[in-house]
């Protein structure tokens, strides 16, 4: 249908680049989450990071980027069913760090003796009033 907004599958919105926001997380009222929430609660921006980035800069917050990949591999003949379940277990460990964001790195699909699996690679992301990490925008939204 023509002017129908198609909703990106879980392929297409786990992918290198991509960012991935709580979406219970204390933002400006410059700054509005547009994409749509997925089963954990997070929602993936629709746009890119360079415009989100400078919205966030503009706004005079802060979005760290952590040190230190974070990584997961997951068995699975459904790729898609693997990228969310990788996608879940990134979120977690996010989670245990304080922080309330995450940006995908590298998305892998490969296979072990015929079995297919994706590897997902990302950096922790946090996003904050104030210069200095805290953590509590995170840990106040929950």
């Amino acid at each position: 249908m023509a002017g129908e907004v198609r909703k990106p599958t879980v392929t297409e919105a786990v992918a290198a680049g991509s960012i991935w926001m709580d979406a219970r997380t204390h933002l400006p009222n410059s700054i509005r989450l547009r994409g749509e929430r997925d089963v954990s609660g997070w929602t993936g921006l629709n746009g890119t990071r360079a415009a989100f980035e400078k919205d966030v800069q503009e706004a005079g917050w802060t979005l760290f980027f952590m040190a230190g990949a974070i990584r997961t591999s997951v068995f699975g003949f459904d790729k898609n069913k693997a990228l969310q379940v990788a996608l879940q277990r990134l979120i977690a460990q996010v989670k245990s760090s304080h922080c309330n964001g995450i940006e995908i790195t590298q998305v892998a699909a490969k296979s072990l003796l015929g079995v297919p699996y994706v590897t997902v690679s990302a950096h922790a992301r946090h996003l904050q009033s104030g210069a200095t990490f805290t953590g509590q925008a995170f840990k106040n939204s929950i």
